[in-house]
């Protein structure tokens, strides 16, 4: 069997597993959105079967591996292989749950006072990620291009080099990359960036995590900044929380040269707009509109977690309703906040403190014929939620801190030709591309209360020309002209060739 020429390395399959008939059916992703859609385009234009995906599914140990370990899948993308990668409930939680999302998350985040140390099993961590790159070794030809993406899997890159030492090796973060100071709050800090530095290629969604990695980088392995670039300013605005003006694009560690990437991810805003055009969207958007009786509706977008803000919006639509009572029975906000799963106790916390809060909103403000705040804390399926986008007045988007945010560029796609008015922290990586948002800063009361007083009394002008603009932003930087960047990026990659070897 022929070896992968691209590797794309991701903790979630590229499809969805569901049983039909006794038999096991694999069916391409609902969402016409999301970042899996857009990974596996990049298998177009290689040749059939020249494509590996490597993910995780779980088994049980006493049963032993029931699947395939590596699979066919053909789609719109062409033929590639899907290798799953067996891995025990408990080694998924430990290295994921626990170490990922307890140890790693809020230092990405920087989220220092969250950090929890004592749980964490870097053994356990370092065995997944070993298990990744042999299992991405086994797919990959000598010298093809190994994906790989996101923090939980930050070891697999130095592992794969020992494996594939003529490989192309490439990784894309989709969080923040924190300053110096907080990612070395990691005991694992060197070891988890001389993984990343045996890349050819590192990617950021925005230049300020870009510096973030080049700087930490420099610190602690003495790793040269190479190249830099001026950023054009559509990437950073002056004067914004996030702004970046030079961006380094290549570091140099012995003879060693990794180029950085600064690509933020779109989202597919024709997709978007052929969902919307359906006659289900377009019934059930009459039906939203009609329910509402002529209210103004709010929405709030988001998972459990203490980054994305939703404990701070529920707060700032409380003071709006406190301050402007005129607004009582006239305004309803939606908030959809998933649950994440029951073992993390930091984000049941979370969860409690959300569920806490509208309670209370709802018991202060609530009439017979009126509620103030809907939660749902179960995902509302994506096609329904393009629906709420397409009708609500004002999205409130708050993160304290974020990659990038898709929520804030699918509000706007699902707005095309309207007046909704986006409210976006400043500290969403999004924010450096949508300066025609209402920026503010989340840790600020009276910052989101000037935004949300701003969002009721905007002209229809105003908000129209407004979502014009950053629609335009969206339309021009899509998921496909993501893609087609990282296709470019790739062509440029060459492993340097070997030295001779000295006469004996």
């Amino acid at each position: 069997m022929k070896k992968s020429k691209l590797a794309i390395v991701y903790h979630r399959q590229p499809y969805e597993e569901v049983a039909v008939d006794g038999g096991v059916h694999f069916r391409p992703n609902k969402s016409p959105n999301g970042i899996v859609p857009t990974l596996k385009s990049l298998f177009n234009g290689i040749e059939p079967g020249r494509g590996a995906w490597i993910a995780w599914k779980i088994y049980e140990p006493s049963i032993g591996v029931d699947f395939e370990r590596v699979v066919h899948i053909q789609d719109d993308n062409g033929g590639f292989t899907v290798s799953r990668l067996p891995l025990t409930a408990d080694q998924v939680e430990s290295f994921y749950h626990v170490t990922s999302k307890e140890a790693l998350w809020p230092i990405l985040h920087s989220f220092p006072q969250a950090f929890q140390y004592d749980n964490v099993d870097w053994e356990t961590f370092r065995e997944v990620n070993r298990l990744f790159a042999e299992a991405t070794a086994e797919q990959l030809d000598d010298d093809g291009i190994a994906w790989i993406h996101d923090y939980n899997l930050w070891l697999v890159p130095g592992y794969l080099r020992a494996l594939k030492p003529d490989a192309k090796i490439a990784f894309f973060h989709h969080t923040p990359f924190p300053a110096a100071d907080i990612f070395n709050i990691l005991p694992w800090r060197e070891e988890i960036m001389r993984s990343l530095l045996a890349c050819d290629q590192v990617g950021f969604h925005i230049p300020r995590y870009t510096k973030n990695f080049a700087e930490a980088a420099r610190a602690l392995t003495g790793a040269a900044i190479d190249q830099s670039a001026i950023v054009d300013d559509s990437l950073s605005p002056t004067g914004k929380a996030l702004s970046e003006p030079e961006v380094p694009t290549c570091l140099v560690l012995g003879d060693h040269f990794i180029h950085l990437s600064t690509a933020p991810v779109g989202t597919d805003p024709n997709g978007i707009q052929r969902v919307l055009e359906t006659p289900e969207s377009e019934e059930l958007q009459r039906q939203l509109v009609a329910e509402m009786g002529g209210r103004r509706l709010m929405v709030a977008v988001g998972r459990t977690d203490y980054t994305k803000g939703m404990i701070e919006s529920l707060l700032a639509f409380e003071r709006l309703l406190e301050r402007r009572p005129e607004q009582i029975g006239e305004i309803k906000l939606l908030v959809t906040s998933v649950r994440a799963a029951s073992t993390m106790t930091v984000y049941e916390t979370t969860q409690r403190e959300i569920e806490g809060l509208v309670g209370r909103i709802n018991g202060r403000f609530s009439r017979l014929e009126w509620t103030p705040v809907v939660l749902f804390s179960q995902a509302i399926p994506f096609e329904r939620l393009l629906a709420h986008y397409r009708v609500a007045d004002i999205c409130l988007t708050t993160p304290l801190r974020d990659g990038l945010n898709l929520v804030a560029k699918e509000y706007i796609a699902a707005n095309f030709g309207r007046t909704g008015v986006l409210v976006l922290s400043e500290f969403a990586g999004c924010a450096v591309e949508l300066s025609d948002a209402l920026l503010l800063n989340p840790y600020s009361h009276k910052s989101m209360d000037r935004a949300l007083d701003q969002a009721l009394d905007m002209s229809v002008e105003e908000a129209r020309g407004r979502m014009a603009k950053m629609n335009k932003v969206v339309r021009d930087y899509d998921v496909n002209r993501w893609g087609e960047q990282i296709r470019r990026e790739f062509a440029r990659l060459r492993r340097p060739a070997p030295k001779p070897r000295a006469l004996a």
